[in-house]
């Protein structure tokens, strides 16, 4: 992306004594992602209305991507990401911005670039074709999927244009907390972890209702925590012949360990181990990427965004992989 030719800013910049973690981050995700793949998939709709309009020339969908991904990542608003790209030499490296001749794209061309994602459901493609990639390289292990959710909080608050609160938005209990926002739900390879399944509910309703949107059509084992206690009777379940053959692997309720024998207790240790990696997943979507709060109004918007963001954690979870292995040879 960037220009054959170096700038003094290049040179400075490259003299430093210190990588930092976010250049480190973004450089192992620009040798990670399939760039290209992920462009042919978009590119038919990016300038599908181009022809005969006026205005601006469009941005290169490649730069876009690449913007709107560092949103995703760092959890930026339209206006702050622009502002981030200008105050972070490693982020303008990496959109290919070369000042001397052009600027980084304004919010507003985000904003449009993440509305026609939005509008044609690329994210749930991008997640789709992220899968695809995964199954031919021969980095998931088919034939069980882990269940789970998480809470992902929204704005209470009333002080908004609307005057009211987000209707697609719900208040739950949990434990002694009350929380109102959305749940996202994930189903991932049992065996390596990465998300296959996404699908998003208001905060009130059930994991176990979810359960059987997020199963794959070859899966023979599935993995919940007590959450999902009765899902092999429940009628979405046993109406369907893949799913009815399904073995569930679910965990006891706390309250029930205590009494078990150490022999039952052994195996719902082992369950717990295979449920445990579905929380890898959570963790970076939730913490390194900072999605904890909803930023838009509604589910499908946010619905889009948590799609892009699991295949983004897979992404990375794959580097990661991919490290450590190095690093051990």
């Amino acid at each position: 992306m960037d220009s054959e030719q170096p700038s003094f800013a290049d040179v400075e910049y490259g003299n430093r004594r210190r990588v930092s973690k976010r250049e480190q981050f973004l450089e192992q995700m620009e040798a990670t992602i399939p760039w290209q793949v992920w462009i042919d998939l978009i590119e038919p709709y990016y300038y599908l209305d181009r022809p005969g309009k006026t205005g601006r020339k469009a941005k290169p969908l490649a730069m876009m991507l690449r913007m709107y991904l560092l949103q995703v990542w760092f959890n930026l608003s339209d206006e702050g990401v622009e502002d981030a790209i200008y105050d972070s030499f490693a982020m303008r490296r990496f959109l290919g911005v070369d000042f001397t001749v052009e600027q980084v794209p304004d919010a507003t061309t985000l904003l449009h670039f993440r509305h026609l994602l939005e509008k044609h459901q690329l994210g749930q493609r991008l997640l789709a074709a992220q899968n695809d990639l995964f199954e031919r390289e021969g980095w998931i292990m088919r034939g069980g999927t882990i269940v789970d959710a998480t809470i992902i909080a929204a704005p209470s608050s009333t002080k908004n244009a609307t005057g009211t609160r987000d209707p697609e938005m719900h208040q739950t209990r949990k434990g002694n907390q009350w929380y109102f926002g959305m749940k996202a739900h994930i189903g991932t390879d049992a065996g390596t972890g990465y998300v296959h399944s996404v699908t998003a509910t208001a905060a009130n309703v059930s994991d176990i209702t979810e359960a059987a949107h997020l199963m794959r059509p070859d899966d023979t084992a599935g993995w919940g925590d007590a959450g999902y206690l009765g899902v092999d009777k429940r009628e979405e379940i046993t109406g369907d012949p893949h799913l009815a053959g399904v073995t569930w692997h679910i965990a006891a309720r706390k309250s029930q360990l205590a009494r078990m024998h150490p022999h039952e207790r052994a195996i719902e240790s082992r369950k717990a181990g295979v449920r445990a990696k579905v929380e890898h997943a959570f963790l970076i979507v939730k913490r390194d990427f900072g999605f904890t709060k909803t930023r838009y109004r509604g589910l499908a918007k946010n619905l889009h965004r948590l799609h892009v963001a699991f295949a983004l954690a897979n992404w990375l979870m794959r580097a990661r992989a991919v490290a450590l292995t190095t690093a051990a040879a």
